[in-house]
């Protein structure tokens, strides 16, 4: 596909650059990035403790996850127009100090209904954190550097939602879950004495004038992203369109997001401006960061229940087996952020889809035998994929962006990874259950006595277990593990399926890879196409 060679609007004006060294910026900025993005999945092998302590059920528990993630969903594609509101360093600093106080909240809770008022609260303060880092460091890094800044952004990002449930899970069972949001406390003062400090507002922030509140654009937004968030997390859980609230909340879920895109499209000054989605390159980036969401936190999910359900592995075990991973991912995002610039995003973005789809088909070929490093292997090659593609598709997607709609951007950016990452999860969870059902109903007719592989294993496990139980009780017992075999293998082949599904999605990705325009660099380091 051949580039074209107009100037980017805004390319001639002089860039603003901040008072202060941006890797001091970068420091504060992530600081804050890890501590969220690692509560989105630090509590989720605590969640059996923490129903045990509060006396309730695992399933009210869960609500702890799922009242994050909507009031996180809701709260990130509005960033752009709270910073341009209250401006983007109060804004960041109060989201710190919600955020670090929640925390506290979350960690003192009595009961089920406090913590769950708590992770809103820290939701609400969370949702922002990520869109403003991510639009300060592309703003405070010159053009040519700004591959090395999304990498360091991608650190945070693709490490965190990697190492939360090791952590969460050593947290759990050496001390107690409510020092999984208590380790949040030193972390925000940090970050919160760091940003106050060393972040400061562009001009075009400082002398910019937000629209009045869109309440009825607000109210749909919230409505749309609440009802999908419930459907994806509760879904399996309630055997999705089965259930009649299921399909209300569909049907409602759909509506508001219709509303929402013609209110917005209409709207003179719009929550979310989604006039941005007419840049090639940004639409095409949402496109793949949905994907790489669905993925990333797809592959998080499939790979603890599979250690855990059908090798016997313990939570810590699971969580130490996948820790390689995001050591790969760490390693590798160093050597992208150098390649950025040098080397075309495309082809970076295309080498990592491609090393993505190998990973996933290798997971595809796991068996019940396998070693931990059938497991290791397939998982740091994944984490060293996701680094791959992060750094380049962000850089990319936002190549063509003028500096005052980056906030906005970076707000549709990551809701809509988070959006994949709710959709990979969801779809994980039914994979495992529909698929093992299917296969389950299939292996189940060889279990015949007109099967002869059936009939000898049969036998040979009657005959073992005789001497101990008797011949009556031993055939008995020969059914029962022959039948817990063929629930193993048709599990098995569930999750085989999902990591295969994986693969041919990534696949898929590499045709839009295309669709990137490459961003050069003219006479004084200015972007043209």
């Amino acid at each position: 596909m051949a580039d074209n060679t107009t100037t980017t609007p805004g390319a001639h004006a002089a860039p603003w650059k901040p008072s202060h060294n941006p890797w001091l910026i970068a420091t504060a900025v992530m600081a804050a990035t890890f501590m969220e993005i690692l509560d989105t999945s630090v509590a989720n092998v605590a969640l059996p403790h923490i129903a045990g302590n509060l006396s309730a059920t695992t399933e009210e528990a869960t609500w702890v996850l799922t009242s994050y993630l909507v009031s996180n969903a809701i709260v990130l594609p509005m960033t752009g127009w709270l910073g341009m509101r209250f401006g983007r360093k109060r804004l960041l600093t109060v989201c710190i100090s919600l955020f670090t106080l929640s925390s506290v909240l979350c960690g003192i809770a009595p009961d089920l209904g406090f913590l769950i008022v708590a992770r809103i609260l820290q939701g609400i303060g969370g949702g922002a954190l990520v869109p403003i880092s991510q639009a300060v460091l592309l703003e405070s890094f010159p053009r040519e550097k700004r591959g090395v800044a999304m990498a360091t952004f991608g650190m945070g990002v693709v490490v965190a939602p990697i190492l939360g449930p090791t952590l969460g899970g050593w947290i759990t069972d050496n001390y107690s879950w409510r020092w999984i949001f208590y380790i949040n406390l030193p972390v925000g003062i940090f970050a919160l004495l760091m940003a106050q400090a060393f972040v400061e507002d562009p001009p075009y922030i400082k002398k910019a004038k937000a629209g009045a509140v869109d309440f009825i654009g607000f109210g749909l937004l919230a409505v749309w992203l609440g009802s999908l968030q419930i459907i994806l997390d509760k879904g399996q859980q309630e055997d999705w369109f089965e259930s009649p609230w299921m399909r209300w909340f569909a049907v409602i879920s759909v509506v508001c997001f219709v509303g929402f895109v013609v209110r917005e499209l209409r709207a003179g000054h719009p929550l979310v401006n989604l006039q941005v989605l007419k840049n090639r390159n940004f639409a095409a980036g949402v496109m793949l960061i949905t994907v790489l969401g669905a993925v990333l936190y797809g592959t998080t999910a499939a790979l603890p229940i599979f250690l855990q359900t059908l090798m016997g592995y313990s939570a810590l075990q699971s969580g130490l087996t996948l820790s390689p991973r995001g050591l790969g991912a760490f390693v590798t995002t160093f050597l992208v952020g150098r390649l950025v610039g040098r080397v075309r995003n495309r082809v970076l973005i295309t080498i990592g889809f491609c090393l993505l789809a190998a990973s996933s088909f290798w997971l595809g070929s796991i068996n019940l035998q396998v070693s931990m490093r059938n497991v290791i292997l397939p998982s740091v090659l994944n984490g060293v994929a996701i680094s791959f593609i992060f750094t380049p598709l962000t850089t990319a997607a936002m190549g063509y962006l003028r500096q005052e709609q980056m906030a906005n951007a970076t707000g549709i950016f990551n809701l809509m990874r988070n959006l994949g990452g709710s959709f990979g999860i969801a779809f994980v969870s039914t994979i495992i259950v529909r698929r093992a059902q299917v296969h389950q109903a299939l292996m189940v007719g060889h279990l015949t006595p007109f099967d002869p592989v059936y009939v000898e294993r049969l036998a040979a496990a009657t005959k073992a277990l005789t001497p101990q139980s008797g011949p009556v009780l031993a055939q008995a017992q020969a059914h029962g593990l022959i039948y817990s075999t063929l629930l193993g293998q048709s599990s098995l082949w569930a999750f085989v399926e999902n990591f295969r599904m994986f693969g041919f999605l990534c696949l898929l990705c590499l045709p839009l890879v295309l669709i990137f325009k490459r961003v050069k660099r003219g006479p004084g380091g200015t972007a043209v196409h």
